[in-house]
């Protein structure tokens, strides 16, 4: 198999190695003979989706290049679990609308839904993740923010923060809505992207940018300007009720004593930032202070954060003229969808997360589906009868790789797929094709004996002896049946001949059922099959076995599949024809076809 390098040549290269070489030569640059560190945020805010997994994958693919180049790097995975629970989100299980009693406190405060073996709402969401990342094989630092701002880690640059909160409230303001000149008082005040919006133009803009950051931590909470006292860029976590509901009153620089009121629950508190650690700086402020304090070279981030005022653009002048640090370099990514759905928004129950994937996908796979496509290009991940298309395409591109015909970026992608730095993934010994296994799971509901006994007849001179051979693939393909096919769609063989249809048959219709009885034990294997199913239409319109299909031929073809289908499974479609036959056994074939 090729390596990444071996797959490239001089003069193509994939768009990963290009930003590797981007990001060696700028950590050169800042930080000569130290790790090179790459960066990406989760927020478990609810189930952490395929879209977040782009946040994951772009970072990772690009550090794992480094690392085959001999380099040191960390990916830092910052789990954002100190932010504010927000919503309560929709069609999670265990989940009841007393959880908005919580709305305000951080996520680690919030009990995890009922029944869940973890401690609180954010691990029990960040589980799910690091076990899906686990299976890809992403190597990371995780940092969970809450015990960061907890144990007191960023405090100097809190301080900072608060001494230089008249700098950053100067940065934001510059991105603040300006006053439409022909509008009333206060028209268009707040947070905005692009500025001169009325009231209700800028709400609609803020309820979208809030839905597509969710995840990312740009939707956590506002800029910190809401003082009548002044702008202050840090929150508290009230130390009553838990929640950030409060507004702070003052702050002395040289005492470092904080006042602050929690608009929930009423309760005041004095305390001294120096020694406090129950609260966080706010987003725009607290994404650029961890850029400085970590050294971060590479992190990517959505589409949303492309507009003007967004929490990227605000904070690389921020960590430049507040924390003297700089801003990583990295792409702004597109979204990702599921067949025949929406952009996904992590904020609502029901949408598919990397483990729901990695129950019907083997991990190559889905880490395929991030590496072939440029980071600002959005794709969509097959739950449906696509996920068969995907993988036919998935094994031509391992045949073209085995046999040198692959280009190179392909090549390139599919190495990445398979493997990292550390080595290649688990794989499957026989990968079989995938809609070939789903057919035989769901005609045989998974019956071990019986899934066996056809898939050691799909190819007699090199037959399967144990059904480990085709796993972990057959497993993710039984999985794709019983959970994504709908119970009407599944395939069921009728058990006695359709003795009404069959006594119907013009004479062509009995002529071909002879034909295709009569070949059955000379052609018993998949591809044997696969050439009498198609060859019956061929010799009673008295073509040679290896014409070419004309219209006529193809019309033909198309009445005599359904006719079989219609007596084997009483449908006009199905699963492919040679693999129902292999399905539904010899015997039972001749019984059902009126032999």
């Amino acid at each position: 198999m090729p390596t990444v390098a071996e797959s490239q040549s001089s003069t193509e290269t994939d768009w990963v190695s290009r930003f590797a070489d981007d990001v060696i030569a700028e950590s050169e640059r800042r930080a000569p003979g130290k790790p090179v560190v790459v960066a990406s945020g989760l927020s478990p805010s609810g189930p952490i989706h395929l879209g977040n997994l782009r946040e994951v994958m772009t970072p990772h693919l690009v550090a794992d290049e480094i690392r085959r180049r001999g380099y040191t790097v960390r990916h830092l995975i910052s789990w954002d679990d100190y932010d504010r629970y927000r919503k309560v989100p929709n069609g999670v299980p265990g989940v009841d609308s007393s959880w908005a009693e919580h709305i305000g406190k951080p996520l680690t405060s919030v009990p995890a839904p009922a029944g869940s073996a973890y401690a609180n709402w954010a691990e029990h969401f960040k589980a799910a993740m690091t076990g899906a990342l686990d299976e890809l094989g992403v190597e990371y630092d995780g940092i969970s923010q809450t015990e960061q701002y907890t144990a007191g880690t960023y405090r100097e640059q809190i301080l900072h923060a608060m001494r230089h909160r008249g700098d950053i409230d100067a940065v934001l303001d510059r991105y603040r809505t300006k006053k439409d000149p022909g509008a009333a008082a206060g028209a268009g005040s707040g947070p905005a992207g692009k500025g001169g919006k009325k009231p209700q133009q800028q709400k609609k803009v803020d309820e979208a940018e809030l839905e597509a950051a969710e995840g990312s931590g740009a939707a956590d909470e506002d800029d910190g300007s809401g003082s009548s006292a002044g702008y202050f860029p840090y929150k508290p976590y009230c130390g009553n009720c838990e929640k950030d509901l409060t507004v702070v009153t003052s702050y002395d620089d040289d005492s470092t004593e904080l006042n602050y009121t929690c608009s929930a629950c009423g309760f005041a508190e004095t305390v001294r930032l120096n020694e406090f650690n129950r609260g966080k700086l706010v987003w725009k402020v607290d994404w650029p202070m961890r850029w400085a304090y970590e050294g971060v070279i590479f992190e990517p981030s959505g589409v949303d954060h492309s507009s003007p005022g967004s929490s990227f653009v605000v904070g690389g002048q921020i960590v430049r003229e507040v924390f003297d640090g700089v801003q990583p370099i990295g792409p702004m990514y597109a979204f990702v969808g599921i067949s025949g759905m929406a952009k996904m928004s992590s904020s609502k129950g029901g949408v598919p997360t990397p483990a729901d994937a990695l129950k019907i996908m083997e991990a190559p796979l889905l880490r395929w589906l991030y590496a072939r496509r440029k980071p600002n290009q959005s794709f969509k991940i097959a739950f449906d009868q696509e996920i068969q298309r995907l993988y036919d395409e998935w094994d031509s591109l391992g045949r073209k790789v085995a046999d040198g015909s692959v280009l190179p970026a392909d090549a390139a992608a599919y190495a990445r797929a398979i493997g990292t730095a550390a080595g290649e993934l688990p794989s499957t010994p026989r990968p079989l094709p995938y809609r070939t296994l789903a057919s035989v799971a769901d005609i045989t509901a998974g019956a071990e004996d019986q899934t066996l006994r056809i898939l050691s007849e799909l190819d007699p001179e090199n037959p399967l002896t144990s059904l480990d051979e085709a796993r972990p693939r057959l497993d993710r393909a039984e999985n794709w049946i019983t959970t994504q096919v709908p119970a009407e769609a599944r395939t069921i063989v009728r058990d006695e001949p359709d003795k009404e249809l069959l006594g119907s048959l013009d004479e062509q219709g009995r002529e071909s059922l002879r034909l295709l009885l009569e070949g059955l034990d000379s052609h018993w294997s998949l591809d044997g099959l696969t050439t009498l199913v198609y060859g019956v239409p061929k010799t009673l319109a008295g073509l040679e076995p290896d014409a070419k299909p004309t219209p006529e031929l193809k019309t033909a073809q198309r009445s005599f599949f359904a006719l079989l289908y219609r007596l084997l499974v009483s449908r006009d479609t199905g699963p492919r024809l040679p693999t129902l036959l292999l399905a539904v056994g010899a015997d039972r074939v001749r019984r059902l076809l009126g032999a």
